[in-house]
């Protein structure tokens, strides 16, 4: 039996801990309640949880709801989560202002529990429809990873993430050793699957929701690793390669081995406004170079 669909994340904002409680006891039956009472904890709580939806009180000392939504759209991270201000105002202009920074709708106060939840379901499912399309457009045809498009918009995004807070990011290339080789001695049909057992075997090797396996073009795959050392790289790296050989995988007249071997290049970077992704991927390149000229399945770097 599959297992349950996670409950959507909803995070409400207010700086009224009774409107909070208001909000919960109507929506604690349609996902997972997170609450914040001001706009720079709200924003970073975005940031790290990214919620499903946000209810966001208009009027808060210090940083206004205007304001948080203003930065949570301009933030790659966090644009795509939908908000809904909740708020007492009630003139169109008001509206207006809220829906061109980005809001998906408006709840008025006082609170109409059934006509809020209604909102709530509404968005959550337009989002839950998105999300499975985007993920869709997001998935290599062949292997059912993810596919370069995905690897270059989440690695943009973990960048920033990283830079603004002075982390590190790892980055290993993976290439398949000598296979036009295989591909002409077994055929480009057992060369797709030889090609979908590999994906199959990389994704398994990393656990972490943040750690993403995709294929990056033809034989060659790539993984990014959000806040991960030096060492640690290295360890999945050679984890990947373990896992790939374990498959055995026959390749008669390869040099490295009896069967389908990979080669890997790794990098590490901790990333500050200086330090640009090309960067790391270029050493992950060199190194995987390197990899294969010193005689294929091994693992050089990070």
């Amino acid at each position: 039996m599959p297992d349950a669909a996670p409950l959507p994340k909803i995070l409400i904002v207010d700086d009224e801990p009774t409107n909070i409680d208001l909000l919960a006891a109507v929506l604690e039956d349609d996902g997972e309640i997170l609450f914040c009472t001001d706009g720079a904890s709200a924003i970073a709580t975005a940031e790290s949880e990214l919620p499903d939806i946000v209810l966001l009180d208009v009027v808060m000392g210090g940083m206004d709801g205007y304001e948080v939504c203003r930065r949570l759209k301009d933030n790659p991270i966090t644009a795509q989560i939908p908000v809904i201000f909740v708020t007492a105002l009630d003139q169109k202009t008001d509206e207006e202002a809220g829906l061109a920074l980005g809001a998906v709708d408006y709840v008025a106060k006082p609170i109409n529990a059934s006509i809020t939840r209604a909102r709530v379901r509404t968005h959550l499912e337009l989002k839950r429809h998105r999300d499975h399309l985007t993920n869709l457009a997001y998935l290599d045809g062949l292997t059912g990873i993810a596919n370069r498009r995905r690897f270059d918009e989440y690695a943009a995004v973990e960048w920033q993430r990283a830079r603004r807070h002075a982390r590190s990011v790892s980055v290993i290339l993976i290439d398949v050793d000598q296979f036009k080789h295989y591909n002409d001695r077994y055929g480009h049909q057992e060369g797709d699957a030889c090609l979908q057992q590999i994906a199959n075997a990389l994704r398994t090797t990393v656990h972490r929701p943040a750690d993403l396996v995709a294929r990056y073009g033809g034989e060659e795959f790539v993984c990014l690793l959000p806040e991960t050392p030096a060492e640690g790289a290295r360890e999945i790296a050679e984890r990947m390669r373990a896992a790939v050989a374990q498959l055995g995988i026959a390749h008669v007249g390869a040099t490295a081995a009896e069967c389908v071997t990979i080669s890997l290049g790794a990098s590490c970077t901790v990333v500050d406004m200086d330090t640009e992704l090309e960067t790391a991927l270029n050493a992950a390149d060199e190194n995987l170079y390197k990899a294969k000229a010193n005689g294929r399945n091994q693992v050089v770097g990070p």
